[in-house]
């Protein structure tokens, strides 16, 4: 499996996440496609939480950004 960043990752559940908001579910073909989608969003919070490096995250599971330490 191809190696991802994990900014990489981020801007693929925010545009999954974008893509899911923005759907309107008129039939089966859309609802195929939310459903295409969902998985792919559990998909990528999956190999986030498993692939990436652990550290503190936000309560939406983003990581905290990490500040310069001082000299």
């Amino acid at each position: 499996m191809a190696q991802f960043s994990s900014r990489s990752i981020e801007t693929l559940i925010d545009l999954v996440e974008i893509k899911l908001s923005c759907l309107d579910v008129m039939d089966r073909e859309d609802r195929e496609e939310q459903k295409a989608l969902q998985r792919s969003l559990d998909e990528l919070k999956e190999y986030r939480r498993t692939e990436l490096p652990t550290g503190r995250r936000t309560a939406n599971g983003r990581p905290v950004p990490q500040t310069p330490a001082r000299a």
